[in-house]
Order: structure tokens, then sequence, then C-alpha cells
């Protein structure tokens, strides 16, 4: 069962929150020392969530499905899939309404890069690669 994230944030429609970047680094790397995850999504309301990216492609959406449920009318129940590919990760707008940005410009698909700013309806996103442990 999935928990609407807004309820997991506490967050209240209006306008996108963005992730200061001392916050971000910090919620990086203790997502990295706690699960060894290669990258991950940190997103904010009034507190910061992380969701690790650890299959191969992950859904975003308002949809029950959505393996990261943003439940407000300005995300289409299928909005955007996030891929993991050995030459790096993607997202891709899974055929949205409003649309999918990445750094402030609209995209049918894009590499994701550190740092990389996504815009899902009213939510900002920020995609942080965290660095493989060594074996």
């Amino acid at each position: 069962m999935h928990t609407p994230l807004r309820t997991l944030l506490g967050q209240k429609k209006g306008k996108p929150h963005s992730v200061s970047p001392n916050s971000t680094v910090a919620a990086a790397v203790e997502l990295m020392n706690a699960n060894k995850v290669g990258s991950v999504l940190v997103m904010e309301g009034d507190r910061l969530v992380t969701v690790p990216l650890e299959r191969h492609w992950t859904r975003i959406g308002r949809s029950l499905a959505a393996d990261v449920r943003l439940d407000d009318a300005t995300v289409s129940r299928r909005h955007a899939l996030i891929v993991r590919q050995a030459d790096g990760v993607r997202v891709l707008d899974d055929r949205s309404l409003n649309g999918v940005f990445v750094n402030g410009s609209r995209i049918e698909w894009s590499s994701l890069g550190d740092g990389d700013e996504l815009i899902v309806g009213r939510y900002r996103l920020h995609f942080v690669e965290v660095p493989a442990p060594d074996a």
C-alpha cells in the first residue's frame, strides 16, 4: 500500500518547495552509509525524504501503482519514469499533461546528473548521485 507523498511530507498544496544544498548532501551521505544505494531522489516538504532508486525503473505519478506517489491534481496518474541503465540514469515523461522539467527545461527524456532538479506538477525533486561503495 502506498501512502500519498504529501502525507509523508506534511506538504500542503501550493508552489514547489526546494531543497537546500546542505540538507541534500547530508541526506545523500546518510542514505549512502545506511543503504549503500547508487542513486536517490531527494524531496522536501516540511522534512526531507529520500527515495532509493534501487530498481531498474521507478514510476512517479498520482496512481496507486506509482512507486513515488504524488497525490495532487497537477500530477498525472502516470507522470514520469526514472530508468537506471548501464550508461546512467534517465527520466522519461510518461505522457503527462503538465510535463516533466529538468533544470527548468521541459523534456520528453533526459539523462540525470548529480544535483539536477526535476519538476513534476507542483513538486520539486532533486537527483543525487551517490557513489557505489568500494567492495
